[in-house]
């Protein structure tokens, strides 16, 4: 009989692989456990909340989520999944599609986890700090020209994000790139999406409509933008201004990209939208200027993060001989080895 002291004489075909489960864990990324992480405070936050119908509703939407979440890992990270196309692909709509998705939930589970508005609270901040409120400042300026004018990059948010994410996700094979990209983003929207739950309000346009001397006159892109919020938004989600964080997420990261196509030519390009989707913010009547502040230092804070999380999770994926952060199309898959060597069961523990 061998003794504990003798295993590591084993020749490596006798050394046994560690359990799946084991495996499995090891595999996983820090955007894996992110995501995980923020579907997990979802499903507390609705299980807390006001019983009701709507409770129900939420309860259904956000376990269902979860639970497509932790299946497709276990498949994709566990190495059951393995085809070229559709393990990458099932993989990117448990990681970036659930939490995009969970925000068309929002209409309803907001209301039902905090009932609270905090819409004068943000006001008196901002009038104690920052002196002005610059949604009732810019009614001064309110005509046919700046309304369709910020209406429109507004509206262009969605545009920005979708001529961003889905090329990046679906197309790039640099994992840094990706990585980075693909984290900074998640942080973001996770991050944002929560406090929306923490600091709820209706922001200008509704808690202060009094206060507004100019109606906005109609026109295509208003009409669009207000119908769109009209029918998909969440109504209380206000804390911190995503429109503001994510655009300028990807404009730093453009920036930060500069030196590869396409965004050599491309960030000046994403930082003028930027600026005018922050100012669109304000301008309609969405958010209070805490709500842009705070939205601008979570864009900055998740480019710092994910820089520094990207750099040294490649480092460990390559010293533990691990698969790729983000699985790639049409690559194929390395074999499923049947033994590891000791060093490396130690250190997956």
């Amino acid at each position: 009989m061998r003794t504990a002291g003798s295993l590591s004489g084993l020749d490596p075909a006798e050394r046994r692989e560690p359990p799946y489960w084991q495996r499995t864990l090891r595999e996983l990324a820090p955007h894996d456990w992110l995501v995980f992480t923020y579907l997990l405070v979802l499903n507390v936050a609705t299980w807390r909340g006001t019983p009701g119908p709507a409770q129900v509703e939420s309860q259904e939407r956000v376990a269902a989520l979860l639970a497509f979440l932790v299946a497709v890992l276990f498949l994709v990270r566990g190495r059951i999944l393995r085809h070229s196309f559709f393990a990458p692909l099932t993989y990117r709509l448990a990681i970036y599609g659930t939490v995009q998705l969970s925000y068309f939930f929002m209409a309803i589970l907001l209301p039902m986890v905090n009932s609270r508005s905090l819409d004068q609270e943000l006001y008196q901040f901002d009038m104690r700090v920052f002196g002005v409120e610059p949604a009732i400042y810019l009614d001064r300026i309110v005509t046919p020209l700046t309304t369709e004018w910020f209406s429109f990059f507004y509206f262009a948010y969605f545009f920005v994000l979708a001529l961003h994410v889905i090329p990046i996700l679906m197309g790039s094979r640099q994992q840094r790139l990706l990585g980075e990209f693909a984290l900074g983003m998640l942080i973001v929207f996770c991050v944002g999406h929560t406090l929306y739950m923490v600091v709820p309000g209706f922001g200008p346009h509704e808690a202060m409509a009094d206060q507004f001397q100019r109606p906005f006159p109609h026109g295509m892109w208003l009409d669009m933008v207000m119908k769109t919020v009209a029918e998909g938004g969440a109504q209380k989600d206000i804390f911190p201004s995503l429109h503001t964080a994510a655009p300028t997420y990807i404009a730093l990261f453009s920036f930060r990209h500069r030196d590869k196509l396409p965004f050599k030519y491309t960030w000046p390009i994403v930082a003028l939208f930027a600026v005018n989707i922050i100012g669109a913010t304000m301008f309609l009547r969405w958010h209070y200027v805490i709500d842009v502040v705070v939205g601008l230092a979570l864009s900055v804070t998740a480019l710092y993060a994910t820089v520094l999380v990207t750099r040294r999770e490649l480092a460990r994926r390559a010293a533990l001989g691990l698969e790729p952060s983000w699985p790639t199309f049409f690559e194929q898959p390395a074999p499923v080895r049947e033994s590891e060597p000791a060093g490396e069961i130690a250190a997956s523990a």
